[in-house]
């Protein structure tokens, strides 16, 4: 029976900071096999880590979770659970937080001393629109990662401080923000109604490129209800309206024709209940579908991420490792540090699965893919037997930082740098089709007058030939 998608379409609105807080931070304590736990209060105390400006407060009652900048410390959870860490203390001044829903480890090191800006009374919570001021262009000051890379001088704008007033504080920020047109940084201040996303302007601006008339994207709805029509016809008129969908409606297969599936990858969360089953109900639904094109005799396959605004890197990497023929070093990562950077860590991801499909594929991209959608995309892109079709995607990689201003609005901003297997950077510009002919906008009138989908046509073209 026809899937009429009546949930908002999952690439509406751009990851939002506190998934990604989540993503380090929400997950349940235990130790390594082979490591003995820490004494119960051998952690009591103060833990810095320096990429993220974080300080956590350890202690038999009460954990406190700060965020640190040159203007001072703010508070982000004055009742943080320490339940929610998987920690290894590797010394008594070191501990690693690791995650199997992160690819990535976050090092802490203890604090000898309360940092100065932290004490109880140097904590900043306050509306003081300047005070506000000075957190919100310090925390980037601080961390963000890609002011040179977007040719910003950022220190021109510190004297807008002067300027800056209870009535316009949020306008002058939003005016900073947008500068960077960065889809991982966003100003969210619930209690007042405030959502600021840096890269929406752009964001639109790219999809509207082959649009006109009616179909012109302005806000949310018209978005969904493009990506509605759109999702329609790929099911309607390409898949015969014979698909598979999984439980939660992340995930479309089925086949177009004898010789070639079709996967559309919708987003990179969301597959489980919670956190902790959020990778094995992903690959129940993965043996699924492996399952389903090894039984098809299928030979070419065409995989959609042009919907994905993404979400948990390592559902992207359970994925990518079904289309893997040998491991191989997939990426390499590293974040701000004061003025230099962290390691440049390699991250290899090799097969899984009892079966995995290693012949021609067709990545669909476009401006909307982002983030995990975009590591997806790094992962895949240099595999010899992997053509891309579309349009360049989005051009966010980082894992978003989360910091949160003395009134309590929420700042997400990039601290990554993720690079290819080859040192290449995509931050900004995206991944894309090596070929012009295969650059296909992803939303086009024409498409829409001729109810049909360009890039699947593309995609069905360089399959068959």
């Amino acid at each position: 029976m026809l899937y009429t998608i009546k949930k908002e379409i999952r690439f509406i609105i751009i990851k939002r900071w506190y998934v990604c807080l989540l993503l380090f931070f929400m997950f349940s304590c235990q130790s390594d096999d082979d490591t003995l736990p820490p004494a119960e209060d051998s952690m009591n105390g103060f833990w810095f880590s320096a990429e993220k400006g974080y300080i956590f407060e350890f202690t038999d009652g009460k954990d406190v979770f700060y965020n640190i900048n040159a203007a001072g410390c703010s508070i982000q959870d004055d009742d943080f659970m320490l339940e929610d860490f998987q920690l290894n203390q590797v010394s008594e001044n070191e501990l690693i937080a690791t995650s199997d829903l992160s690819d990535s480890e976050v090092k802490l090191t203890r604090l000898l001393n309360q940092d100065p800006f932290c004490l109880p009374d140097q904590v900043s919570a306050t509306k003081d629109p300047k005070v506000n001021f000075d957190h919100f262009w310090n925390i980037f000051n601080d961390y963000y990662a890609f002011f040179e890379a977007r040719n910003i001088d950022w220190s021109q704008y510190e004297s807008l401080r002067d300027q800056v007033t209870t009535d316009n504080f949020y306008d002058i920020i939003e005016e900073l923000a947008f500068l960077l047109e960065d889809g991982h940084v966003s100003i969210i201040d619930e209690a007042n109604g405030i959502q600021i996303e840096s890269g929406i302007p752009k964001l639109l601006e790219r999809l509207n490129a082959n649009l006109s008339g009616d179909l012109i994207i302005t806000n949310d709805n018209d978005l969904s209800d493009l990506g509605n029509e759109k999702l329609i016809t790929i099911v309607t008129d390409y898949l015969g309206g014979d698909f598979e969908i999984d439980e939660r409606e992340n995930i479309i297969w089925g086949l177009m024709n004898n010789d070639v599936a079709y996967i559309n990858i919708l987003g990179m969360e969301g597959y489980g209940t919670n956190f902790s089953n959020e990778l094995s109900s992903l690959n129940n639904i993965l043996d699924t579908i492996m399952d389903d094109l090894e039984a098809s005799g299928v030979s070419k396959l065409i995989i959609d991420i042009r919907f994905n605004t993404g979400g948990i890197d390592t559902v992207a990497l359970d994925i990518v490792s079904r289309f893997m023929d040998q491991e191989r070093v997939s990426y390499f990562k590293k974040a701000r540090l004061g003025d230099s950077f962290t390691e440049n860590k390699p991250f290899s991801v090799g097969p899984k699965g009892d079966f995995q499909f290693t012949e021609d594929i067709i990545l669909l991209t476009s401006p909307a893919t982002l983030s995990a959608g975009e590591l997806f995309a790094l992962c895949m892109k240099d595999l010899p037997y992997v053509t891309v079709v579309g349009e360049n995607t989005g051009g966010a990689f980082s894992t978003i930082l989360a910091h949160v201003l003395p009134n309590g609005a929420e700042v997400g901003l990039s601290n990554e740098i993720y690079s290819d297997a080859q040192g290449e950077i995509f931050e900004i510009v995206g991944i894309g089709p090596e070929n012009q002919e295969n650059r296909v906008p992803f939303l086009s009138t024409l498409d829409f007058q001729e109810e049909k989908d360009s890039g699947i046509e593309r995609a069905l073209e360089l399959l068959t030939n």
